[in-house]
């Protein structure tokens, strides 16, 4: 069963620099690549790099998943 989906609004900014740049790679004429890179801060933070030709960084709060005895993974 795939985990809840986290919804905060400090991922907005991020989904929408996504759905952005895969647009533009559908676009494109020629190759492409799109490259996402999630590292944890301190704090409750994430730091979210989507790398496509150019470098997008996003550090967003993230609130801790709650447990779940059930997940397999």
């Amino acid at each position: 069963m795939p985990a809840p989906v986290v919804d905060t609004p400090a991922l907005a900014p991020v989904r929408a620099r996504l759905l952005t740049l895969l647009d533009e790679l559908i676009r494109h004429d020629g190759y492409g690549s799109m490259r996402v890179d999630v590292r944890l801060l301190k704090r409750g933070q994430k730091e979210v790099i989507v790398d496509c030709g150019k470098q997008h960084r996003f550090v967003v709060d993230v609130p801790s998943a709650p447990s779940n005895p059930d997940a397999r993974g």
